[in-house]
C-alpha cells in the first residue's frame, strides 16, 4: 500500500528464511531442526541471577545509565582477556569494540566497508544472514567452494588471479574458518596462515566471523586467524550468544583503531550503544569465570547430540547423500541427491512434522538447491532421532517420485 514511500534500498532487504520457518513451526507439532537455537540446559542461570543481584545492588548507577560507545571501558579490557584464550594477544581495550550481538557488528562493518561494486569474496555456502547484511550494499559476489577442511584455497588463489588480471581488486573476504555456519567445517592452522598470506598478497581484508570458536568438541580449537595478524587487516568478531545466553544479544568486534573508531561513528546515530546493564552481567561472567567454567559442559551436550544425528543420518538417509561431521558448533550440512529441490520439499518434510533449512539461502548466487541445514544443538536427543526419521522418510519419497 505505501511502496512507494520506501526507499531503494529496501528492495534489497531479503527475509531470514530461518525465522520465517520459527514463526511457521510455531504452535505446531513439528520437530525443528532448523533453528540455531542454543540448548537452554547449558545457560548459566543460576549463575546469572547472582551475578543480576550482585550487579543492581553494588553498580545500578553505572549499569542502568547510558554509557559509551564502544563499550564499557572496562568490559572492553575483560574482552582483551577472553580473546587471549583464543589466542589473540597483542591488542588493549582500544582495540574492542562491544556490539548487540555479533550480526550488528556485520551489519556495521559491512556498511562502513563495501560500496556498490566491491569484489567480496564468501564461502559456499556461508551464513545466510551476513550475505543479507551484504546484498544491501549491492557488491560483486566472488564465492568459493567449501571442502572437508573449509575454503578451497587453491580455487580462491585462482579467482582472485583472473580478478586482478581483470584489472580489479579484492575489498574482502567474509569467513567462519572454526565449526563454518552452515558447513560445520573447520579450517587448518595451515590453511589459515595460508589465508592471511593470501591477502597480504593481493591486500584484501579477511573479516573473520568467530561465533563458534570456543564450540569445538572434538580436539582442540585452532587459533583464530586473528591470532597471526601483523598487519591489522584481519576484522575479528563474536558473540555471547553461543557461551553465555543469546537473550544479552552480546556480541564484540576486535580490530585495528583506524576501524573501531570507524564503528563508533556509525554505531553512534543507530543506537548509541549496547545495553549497559547486560554489558555488566557478561563482564561479572568473565570475572568469575562463569563462561570459562560452563564451556567444557557446552562442549559436552553438543558432541552428545552431534552422534545422536550423525548415527541417525546414518541409519535414516539415502546412501547417496553426503554430509559433514563437524568437530564444534551447532550444524550438519548435506548434500542430497540432485533431483532434490529442499525448498520445494519443504512443504512436505512440515506435513510429517519435521523443519530443516534449505541452502540455497546460504549461496551467494542461491545455487545449492539440492542442501539443507540441520541443527542439532536445541532438539532433545530423542527428537534429533525422531526428526531425521521422518526427514529421511521425505527425502526418499521425494527420490522416488
Amino acid at each position: 500500500m505505501f511502496e512507494r514511500f520506501l526507499s531503494n534500498e529496501t528492495k534489497y532487504l531479503r527475509t531470514s528464511e530461518i525465522r520465517d520457518l520459527l514463526k511457521l513451526t510455531e504452535g505446531r507439532n513439528v520437530i525443528s531442526l532448523a533453528g540455531g537455537l542454543p540448548d537452554p540446559q547449558t545457560f548459566p542461570v543460576e549463575e546469572i541471577k547472582k551475578i543480576v543481584d550482585d550487579v543492581l545492588l553494588n553498580n545500578a548507577d553505572k549499569a542502568l545509565q547510558y554509557t559509551a560507545t564502544a563499550g564499557i571501558s572496562e568490559f572492553r579490557k575483560e574482552l582483551v582477556n577472553l580473546s587471549r584464550l583464543r589466542g589473540i594477544s597483542g591488542i588493549d581495550e582500544r582495540n574492542v569494540f562491544v556490539t548487540v550481538g555479533s550480526q550488528e557488528a556485520l551489519f556495521m562493518l559491512f556498511n562502513i566497508l563495501l560500496d556498490p561494486g566491491d569484489n567480496v569474496i564468501v564461502e559456499a555456502p556461508t551464513y545466510l544472514a551476513a550475505l543479507n547484511a551484504m546484498r544491501t550494499r549491492k557488491p560483486n559476489f566472488i564465492s568459493i567452494t567449501v571442502t572437508e577442511r573449509g575454503p578451497n584455497l587453491d580455487e580462491l588463489e585462482r579467482k582472485i588471479r583472473n580478478t586482478h588480471n581483470d584489472g580489479k581488486k579484492i575489498k574482502l573476504m567474509y569467513v567462519i574458518p572454526t565449526a563454518q555456519n552452515p558447513a560445520g567445517t573447520t579450517m587448518t592452522t595451515e590453511d589459515r596462515k595460508r589465508l592471511l598470506e593470501i591477502a597480504s598478497k593481493y591486500d584484501f581484508l579477511i573479516f573473520e566471523d568467530d561465533a563458534y570458536g570456543f564450540l569445538v568438541f572434538e580436539g582442540e580449537s585452532p587459533p583464530p586467524i586473528k591470532a597471526f595478524d601483523k598487519e591489522g587487516r584481519v576484522i575479528y568478531t563474536s558473540t555471547f550468544s553461543k557461551i553465555l545466553a543469546p537473550g544479552l544479544r552480546l556480541g564484540w568486534v576486535v580490530a585495528h583503531e583506524d576501524f573501531i573508531k570507524e564503528m563508533e561513528l556509525y554505531k553512534q546515530n543507530i543506537d548509541l550503544h549496547t545495553p549497559s546493564f547486560s554489558q555488566y552481567i557478561a563482564m561479572e561472567a568473565i570475572r568469575r569465570g562463569v563462561i570459562q567454567n560452563n564451556l567444557p559442559k557446552i562442549r559436552r551436550v553438543y558432541k552428545e547430540k552431534r552422534d545422536v544425528m550423525l548415527e541417525a543420518i546414518e541409519t535414516y538417509f539415502p546412501k547417496d547423500a553426503r554430509w559433514t561431521r563437524p568437530v564444534g558448533g551447532m550444524f550438519v550440512f548435506a548434500w542430497l541427491p540432485e533431483k532434490i529441490d529442499t525448498t520445494k520439499m519443504l512443504e512436505k518434510a512440515l506435513q510429517r512434522g519435521v523443519a530443516y533449512v534449505p541452502g540455497s539461502s546460504f549461496y551467494a548466487d542461491y545455487s545449492g538447491k539440492n542442501t539443507m541445514r540441520i541443527n542439532f544443538s536445541f532438539p532433545k536427543k530423542e527428537e534429533l532421532v525422531e526428526g531425521i526419521r521422518r526427514l529421511g522418510d521425505t527425502i526418499k519419497q521425494e527420490l522416488s517420485t
